[in-house]
């Protein structure tokens, strides 16, 4: 059984919906028969989306809104076309990117990413929420997170802080939905892994070849409904590449730096190199 929020007739909105791993939820959820808007700045990619969607299931009501999520009045746009569509029951703040940008550098880069990656997602859970409380069935968001933004691997400081945000923003929606509303309208943050999709795979087309480690966007999507379906709000997504054992154990390090005093970001610092592969090694082959 689905979580209550994915159910057949009401609407689920998504951006970034029209390729990836935003794509890939519109397919899953109008397979379970939701009615899905798409929202994405990109028309061409949006047309062949809806079009294909629209083929596999012709009972299904489809909604594309070219938009930009830097855009308030697109966002506000969006809000407006979803509630007219339906009683919308599932929020998906998908889009995002991933340019990088170091801590002393790229402000302009900064500011992008943040428009995109947390402000958008802040923005339109304000505008949904209250809508989601006044329906007499259940709803969920659910906000697009990153293992970056856990472990905060050095390289990326623009789109690991985004995505740490994204999870602090959403552990705290989680908490006063279920202090104001119970289990009625709740909040989750979905964590890829290393997954096949245009991010990671710039330039990739259909006929791209999808290499052994990443696990495809449709897992993902997969992993996503079966675990709201458990309830749970952490909702880890490993790969080919690294299982959930080795994720935990890079979780649990990363931690653990604070408690133990250890040089930010100990995992990649050369003094704590072989220490952190004996972890590793001690935790995993148990």
């Amino acid at each position: 059984m689905n979580h209550p929020a994915i159910r057949s007739g009401a609407v689920a909105v998504i951006t970034g919906a029209a390729v990836g791993i935003g794509y890939a939820i519109a397919r899953r959820v109008a397979s379970e028969g939701m009615n899905v808007v798409l929202f994405d700045r990109d028309a061409s990619a949006l047309d062949v989306a809806i079009k294909t969607l629209r083929n596999q299931f012709p009972d299904v009501n489809l909604l594309l809104i070219k938009g930009d999520v830097t855009s308030e009045s697109d966002l506000h746009h969006l809000y407006e076309r979803s509630c007219e569509f339906g009683e919308v029951s599932l929020l998906v703040n998908n889009a995002a990117i991933n340019t990088g940008a170091r801590p002393w550098e790229g402000l302009a880069q900064w500011r992008t990413l943040m428009e995109i990656n947390f402000w958008s997602v802040l923005t339109l859970q304000q505008l949904f929420v209250d809508t989601m409380f006044s329906q007499s069935g259940a709803a969920a968001i659910v906000n697009l997170g990153s293992k970056e933004g856990i472990t905060t691997r050095p390289g990326n400081a623009a789109y690991s802080l985004s995505k740490a945000a994204v999870k602090v923003l959403t552990e705290q929606l989680a908490h006063e939905l279920r202090e104001k509303v119970g289990d009625r309208v709740t909040a989750h943050l979905l964590i890829p892994g290393y997954t096949f999709t245009p991010m990671n795979f710039p330039g990739m087309t259909r006929d791209t070849k999808k290499p052994d480690s990443p696990w495809t966007a449709d897992q993902v999507a997969d992993r996503m409904v079966e675990k709201m379906a458990e309830g749970d709000f952490y909702i880890f997504c490993e790969d080919n590449e690294a299982s959930w054992e080795l994720h935990q154990c890079r979780m649990q390090w990363a931690a653990d730096d604070m408690i133990q005093n250890r040089p930010a970001l100990s995992r990649w610092h050369e003094d704590y190199a072989d220490e952190f592969t004996d972890y590793i090694a001690d935790i995993v082959h148990k």
